[in-house]
């Protein structure tokens, strides 16, 4: 089986001491590509030195880079860092734009100004995808209908991945109708996540992407007590198939080739 990770943070300091063993397992169990996301500008750096540290290792998935300024940590985007993103997509090969849009999760998010900003940004890095012809990986929290219409607003054609899913059936087919595919995290393995497993059900396999979003969003089957968060990483991604696979009542091999191709038609990629 061929499975892509169409959303992680492999890049962070989690995986500084054991990353290309970790790549190196992720391989063994069928990982075969990766995309490493971008959220903040003081870590593209470190995001472009990643990719270019598995792309020297051998027996490691395929990495692919999508840069993108995350709504999440809007206080500390500055326009300066629309420059830097750009110059990023005119200096390297990059997949898609990502992670972006809109997240109202915190109270304060929700302050006018500070959820205008947001919308600035999101509508800025929609502009640099359209420039220079990528889909985007779309983060949404608590902001679904406001997304979808600026998404509608700006006439964007290029789709991509709506990560991490957590809207509704209407939120998902709207998304669908806009060209973007649905990404399911290791979410999936928990039974009280109804309203994800209703989405699965209703959209079809034809419009699923899955990905890990590690060193977030372990399965359940994943998680460890211990005194610190669980780490996520690629290695677990073939439990997010597995959950998927059981629910739609599929063959995981015949569900993982589906996957695998809804990946590399969204992401516009050959592999």
């Amino acid at each position: 089986m061929q499975l892509f990770d169409t959303h992680t943070h492999f890049d962070v300091a989690d995986f500084d001491q054991d990353r290309q063993q970790l790549a190196v397992q992720a391989k063994q169990v069928g990982v075969e590509a990766l995309i490493l996301i971008g959220f903040i500008e003081s870590r593209f750096d470190t995001l472009i030195q990643t990719h270019q540290q598995l792309q020297g290792w051998d027996n490691v998935p395929k990495s692919y880079l999508a840069p993108g300024l995350h709504p999440f940590y809007i206080e500390q985007h500055h326009e300066a860092h629309l420059q830097q993103l750009e110059w990023i997509l005119q200096q390297h090969d990059c997949v898609a734009v990502g992670e972006i849009g809109l997240d109202t999760f915190l109270k304060q998010h929700k302050q006018p100004e500070l959820f205008a900003k947001q919308q600035y940004y999101f509508n800025a890095q929609l502009e640099l995808a359209n420039q220079y012809n990528k889909p985007v990986l779309l983060h949404i929290r608590k902001a679904h209908a406001e997304s979808i219409a600026i998404l509608k607003a700006q006439k964007f054609k290029l789709g991509g991945i709506a990560h991490a899913f957590s809207g509704g059936i209407e939120e998902a087919k709207a998304l669908v109708k806009l060209g973007f595919k649905i990404g399911i995290t290791g979410q999936i393995t928990n039974p009280n996540a109804k309203k994800l497993h209703q989405v699965v059900q209703a959209i079809g396999v034809e419009h699923l992407v899955i990905e890990t979003d590690c060193p977030d969003m372990t399965p359940l089957c994943c998680q460890t007590s211990t005194a610190y968060r669980t780490r996520n990483t690629p290695v677990n991604l073939p439990y997010v198939l597995e959950y998927l696979a059981a629910m739609l009542e599929q063959p995981q091999e015949v569900l993982a080739q589906q996957i695998w191709q809804n990946s590399l038609s969204t992401l516009n990629i050959k592999f």
